[in-house]
């Protein structure tokens, strides 16, 4: 029986198939540091002790796992050796955005190894010119990763816009200028020898998965995640699981129009979120308009602003809060979630932003999301480019027999 691809594909019931799901089950009763026995992983997934014995032969020949010496979980019989999800894999993560360029290396514990950012004047460019410099700060970090001892399995690569990651392609990115961008030929450069690849996603889906891996999402179960950078994005998770619908697009809350008489969006509509709360809106509203400076550099002028007590300033973080407010309670009333976790320059603004968020949410939509659903992500700038590498991580655990000669 042959696949789409030309591959053997293996018959549903066949040893193969339930071989393979066996590894995965018994990897998936592995954590970073539990140090799980053979023994205790056998009462876990019901499998016997021998299968699970042959089982962990596998996935120690992976380098998945490791063996973490001689643990005793009570005073009863033989002592068992403890496993472990192995630190020195994981995987590289990647983001382009309007002003920076982000990549970083996170392991199979979740810890963030090695980072670098650079700031970039990303608008306007061409994709290639862009991705041409992002490589160079991956060959740095992956150079970094070797000489730790990290073997990569996969990566992935976060932009703002919407993408199709099974193409590889930048579909729109309106705040870049990108439009129908191939990046599948440049994505098999960034890290060639990964077993996994590396794939495309949405910046503020990536985000809002490693929330949910990496930050408080787990505790919420279901949220929306809201990014805050110079344009909007936003991420829907339900049920612990990524919803980004059948078209893949899904939480756009940036361009939900929360003022119909506002100002033209790079999206073409008028009086998007993104028109009022993203950064550059913030900024012309606070006064903070000095085109010869970064906008890492405006970002710190309004918090100093801000810190300093401003009124101005004040008022455009308040502004802000107001309309991200409507947003939320917009998007909450359709897809009936009961919590959001705000990132990006939300978070960095919290303190003058939370109050007019929270009584918009109160004025709005009494009751649809109280006030202690509403999280701060504490992940910074960090977390897209942790979402992207956390993803390429799963695609690992998943599959650990591709990992087998």
């Amino acid at each position: 029986m042959r696949g789409h691809d030309g591959g053997a594909t293996l018959a549903p019931g066949r040893v193969g198939d339930v071989r393979r799901r066996n590894l995965a089950l018994v990897l998936g009763s592995i954590g970073p540091e539990a140090r799980a026995t053979r023994a205790d992983i056998a009462t876990a997934t019901g499998l016997t002790k021998a299968s699970v014995s042959s089982l962990v032969a596998e996935l120690l020949e992976t380098g998945l796992v490791e063996e973490l010496g001689v643990t005793r979980a009570g005073e009863r019989g033989r002592p068992g050796v403890g496993l472990a999800l192995d630190a020195r894999r994981g995987a590289l993560g990647a983001e382009v955005n309007v002003d920076y360029l982000a990549v970083g290396v996170v392991d199979l514990h979740g810890a963030l190894r090695f980072h670098e950012v650079a700031e970039a004047v990303n608008r306007g460019r061409a994709p290639h010119e862009v991705v041409a410099e992002l490589s160079l700060i991956v060959e740095r970090c992956v150079a970094a990763a070797a000489e730790a001892g990290m073997t990569l399995l996969g990566g992935g690569l976060a932009v703002p816009g919407l993408v199709d990651p099974a193409r590889g392609v930048v579909l729109n990115a309106p705040n870049l200028g990108w439009r129908n961008a191939d990046l599948a030929p440049s994505l098999g450069e960034l890290v060639p020898q990964a077993p996994f690849g590396v794939v495309l996603s949405n910046e503020a889906d990536s985000a809002a998965l490693a929330e949910l891996w990496y930050g408080q999402g787990m505790s919420l179960g279901s949220y929306l995640y809201v990014s805050g950078e110079v344009g909007v994005g936003g991420g829907l998770v339900m049920g612990s699981e990524l919803f980004s619908g059948p078209g893949g697009h899904a939480g756009e809350v940036g361009h939900v129009v929360v003022e119909p008489a506002g100002r033209r969006c790079s999206c073409g509509g008028r009086g998007c979120l993104e028109t009022v709360a993203g950064q550059e809106a913030i900024l012309a509203a606070a006064g903070i308009t000095d085109g010869g400076s970064t906008t890492a550099a405006r970002m710190a002028a309004l918090q100093a602003s801000l810190e300093a007590g401003d009124a101005q300033a004040i008022t455009a973080a308040e502004r802000a809060g107001h309309y991200l407010g409507i947003a939320v309670v917009s998007s909450a009333r359709v897809v009936d979630v009961s919590a959001v976790v705000l990132g990006g320059h939300f978070a960095a603004l919290a303190p003058w932003i939370r109050p007019a968020l929270l009584s918009s949410l109160d004025g709005f939509a009494p009751g649809v999301i109280a006030e202690e659903a509403v999280a701060f992500s504490e992940l910074g700038t960090t977390a897209a480019l942790r979402g992207a590498a956390g993803a390429a991580i799963r695609r690992a655990l998943a599959a650990p027999y591709e990992l087998l000669g």
